[in-house]
């Protein structure tokens, strides 16, 4: 589900917007603006997506936000405008935040606290699967269809979607009592961990400061990975000196590089603490960011790419860890959806942001010196984070 929800309707548009941008005949501000128009439809959703998966179940959301966002990537790849690709763009982020926060917050029903980081980690790596399809698929196609590839691009995004929407209305379930299973990790006499915290009304997720602390820090991750995903390939061929395949084979090797990073990162977060293994991760990501304005080679782009691979979903992984460590499997996707919504503004605000940067001094290098120094802001933020001594692993 995160393939489609993230992988493909999200960062396929890394691989696409140099073509894009070309036929639509679109400046850099106005290329970071389709991003965030699709990151304000994933912002709308993201609150109310939580909500509606803890009362109506996170099968019937997920499956109906894949729906949505199959619709929107179609057409978008009809668009004749930047005004038409914005708004489909939108209705993209819509489905895919109507569907990926319940997929995240599915993760504290069906796995006890000591399993839920490394089970969060496994899911997310929905995304790396999709870097590793996009690097050579995409630009493929481009060569294929030429001047209508993007296009193409787009089509087949949908489908794959479509069909991944039918495979959650299969497959997905709930709760695993639905099975008859019990949580993996769950207390040894079969009895379910102590969770008072389910009895709690859902105002108490919007009154939490933890709550408000651990949103805070999540926006700094949304405000700098994107800018970096979202002008990855656009960077390397303006102004690296790739050609498009070329950057196709460095995102593909930056998906090998995190297809475990979540699962890695996961599993670290349950051993050393969340707030410490985010802090980490903050703190690479900043290296990341760094090196690809600042080592302007070969060399710099693809050691950036693998330190980002590295740790490319672990910070969502570990909230949604966090998510369910502090409020329990009932009001965990809630909790997510309302972290979810920080995160949403500063993914928003990162695109239009670096775009409107690039135009003004002609370079993305200051748009990733940027990211760089927001992500440090995010391990002070994790650091600070304090713990509570009746919540495991924070």
């Amino acid at each position: 589900m995160v393939f489609g929800a993230l992988g493909l309707a999200r960062f396929g548009y890394t691989m696409v917007l140099p073509a894009m941008q070309a036929a639509l005949r679109l400046d850099n501000a106005q290329a970071g603006g389709l991003a965030t128009a699709n990151l304000v439809g994933y912002l709308a959703l993201s609150l109310i997506g939580g909500v509606l998966a803890s009362r109506y179940g996170p099968r019937l959301v997920i499956t109906a936000g894949l729906v949505v966002g199959a619709i929107g990537m179609a057409l978008t790849g009809a668009a004749a405008s930047f005004a038409g690709a914005a708004c489909w763009r939108m209705l993209t982020g819509v489905g895919s935040g109507a569907s990926n926060v319940p997929v995240m917050g599915l993760m504290s029903a069906w796995f006890a606290p000591r399993r839920r980081g490394l089970a969060a980690g496994i899911a997310v790596t929905g995304s790396s699967l999709a870097l590793i399809a996009l690097g050579p698929i995409v630009p493929r196609i481009l060569t294929l269809y030429r001047a209508d590839g993007w296009r193409a691009c787009w089509f087949l995004f949908a489908a794959v979607t479509g069909g991944l929407a039918i495979l959650a209305v299969s497959v997905l379930r709930n709760r695993p009592s639905a099975l008859g299973l019990v949580p993996l990790g769950e207390t040894s006499d079969g009895t379910p961990a102590p969770a008072p915290s389910d009895r709690m009304p859902w105002s108490t997720v919007y009154r939490s400061g933890i709550m408000w602390h651990v949103g805070f820090v999540y926006a700094a991750f949304g405000f700098s990975y994107i800018i970096y995903m979202t002008f990855f390939a656009k960077y390397l061929i303006a102004e690296g000196g790739y050609a498009p395949a070329a950057a196709g084979r460095l995102f593909m090797l930056m998906g090998w590089a995190s297809l475990l990073c979540g699962l890695l990162w996961g599993a670290i977060s349950d051993t050393i603490g969340r707030k410490s293994a985010m802090a980490i991760v903050y703190v690479i990501q900043a290296v990341a960011f760094g090196l690809f304005a600042l080592w302007p080679t070969p060399q710099g782009f693809t050691l950036s790419a693998i330190l980002f691979g590295l740790t490319a979903w672990s910070i969502p992984a570990i909230v949604a860890a966090v998510s369910g460590d502090l409020l329990g499997p009932r009001l965990a996707p809630a909790g997510l959806g309302f972290v979810t919504l920080f995160f949403g503004i500063g993914q928003a605000a990162g695109p239009s942001v670096a775009g409107l940067l690039a135009d003004t001094t002609r370079s993305f290098q200051p748009a990733f010196l940027v990211a760089a120094g927001v992500a440090v802001m995010g391990a002070i933020g994790s650091l600070l984070l304090r713990p509570r001594a009746h919540v495991k692993g924070l």
